[in-house]
């Protein structure tokens, strides 16, 4: 059957070659609204698989849209993003750009394929190329990494303190002078006095909690107000909007802390949950919810080397690993080709992945670049994200692995995408 998927690509594949590449620009956001057409059919009419609600059977065939939404958003993103009148930088363009992506987000996620609505967030990336201010980036990695920090190490505590919650709280003052340095106009001498002081006062407090016992975090709060509270008036005295930005960057900050909990016990359903604390390792349950990880390490470690060969993995032989012909093929590979196999494989991505940001930037006017970036952007998040589930250090969330993943949807969908930006590129000089 995959044979008949990669016949059928290879089919598409050249009959997209084929379509004037104009097309692309004027249909794009017809192919969008009609792929949202697709996933709220999807959303409405599609049977439950595996608890998923995201195939929609036509006879024989069963065809994944929220695959196919990858690359009609990319065309989207890329057709308003290059319009004449677009700035990126004004705040009415930016909303209108975000709900492209955003609306596909929230539909696949009524499908229950979080991990399909998170790699729409690649087009994060892409912005950024186009102009986006880092200070965005900035907030989206420190939010992971305060989710991490807070529900890895909250619940232990030292005296009254909680870890936890204590390094986030600490972490928030670094980045407040990390954007301070970079954003604002003489933000500099303003960090020394920060750290200095910042530093001054936990340090007095953590001295007299060896006398008495007061939770730390509390300290730690009442130094960000201070801080905040200094932003604010520098804002007001020298008018300059970074210091307001920075401000509710903390305050933001403080309240995200202390809602992770809620988000993720009362928001988040049981497998979900379980599966983030397995990637942080708070919980090992090789047997249940950490088994598909457990299998698929002992695999790839099973391969040393070089490997045991092509179909003499045991693990993968033997169906030790579950999903290992579509989520977790990657096992596969390391544990037949082992170690330098596996680099080979990544190596050959990264140079796609090369190859295509080359091609995007050769390109002459702003929409093939811009749908050239969110091709690298797409393959890019399917690569980091499977593999890094695989070897353990990402939660499940079940993506494929771009051309190597058995499925038709998957592949399908990866070759229209790249064999779009193909056809765009073939005709690069025709269009000045």
């Amino acid at each position: 059957m995959q044979m008949v998927w990669i016949l059928a690509s290879l089919i598409i594949g050249f009959s997209l070659l084929m379509i004037d590449s104009d097309w692309y620009d004027i249909f794009a956001h017809w192919i969008y609204i009609l792929m949202i057409f697709l996933l709220i059919l999807t959303v409405l009419f599609s049977p439950d698989i595996r608890g998923s609600r995201s195939w929609l059977v036509i006879g024989p065939v069963r065809l994944q849209a929220a695959e196919f939404a990858k690359f009609a958003t990319a065309l989207a993103v890329a057709r308003l993003a290059s319009s004449h009148e677009f700035s990126i930088s004004r705040t009415k363009d930016f909303f209108y750009i975000l709900l492209l992506f955003f609306v596909p987000m929230g539909l696949i996620v009524l499908q229950k394929e979080t991990g399909s609505a998170l790699v729409f967030l690649a087009f994060f990336l892409v912005l950024y190329r186009e102009g986006m201010s880092g200070f965005i980036l900035f907030l989206g990695f420190s939010a992971i990494l305060f989710f991490v920090v807070g529900i890895r190490y909250g619940d232990i505590f030292w005296r009254e303190t909680s870890l936890g919650q204590l390094a986030v709280l600490l972490l928030i003052i670094p980045c407040v002078c990390f954007i301070m340095y970079e954003y604002v106009k003489g933000g500099r001498q303003y960090v020394k006095y920060v750290l200095t002081g910042s530093s001054f006062l936990f340090g007095l407090a953590l001295l007299v909690s060896s006398f008495f016992l007061f939770d730390l975090c509390l300290v730690v709060l009442i130094i960000i107000a201070i801080i905040v509270l200094t932003l604010l008036f520098l804002f007001l005295k020298l008018r300059d909007k970074y210091y307001l930005y920075i401000a509710g960057f903390a305050l933001f900050s403080v309240v995200y802390l202390y809602s992770v909990d809620y988000v993720f016990d009362e928001m988040l359903k049981q497998h979900q949950r379980t599966r983030i604390e397995v990637a942080l390792g708070m919980i090992d349950d090789p047997a249940g919810a950490g088994y598909n990880v457990n299998q698929s390490k002992i695999a790839i470690g099973s391969g040393g080397l070089f490997g045991k060969g092509y179909l003499n993995g045991t693990q993968t032989k033997l169906k030790y690993v579950p999903e290992q012909d579509t989520d977790f093929i990657f096992c596969t590979v390391g544990e037949e080709n082992g170690f330098v196999g596996s680099v080979f494989i990544l190596l050959l991505f990264l140079i796609l992945i090369i190859r295509i940001i080359f091609l995007a930037e050769r390109q002459r006017d702003t929409f093939r670049r811009i749908y050239g970036y969110c091709v690298a952007s797409i393959v890019f998040f399917h690569i980091a994200i499977n593999i890094g589930m695989v070897i353990g250090i990402m939660p499940v969330i079940g993506i494929p692995l771009p051309f190597f993943s058995y499925g038709g949807s998957s592949l399908l969908a990866f070759t229209i995408l790249l064999f779009i930006f193909l056809r765009l590129d073939a005709s690069r000089d025709e269009r000045l």
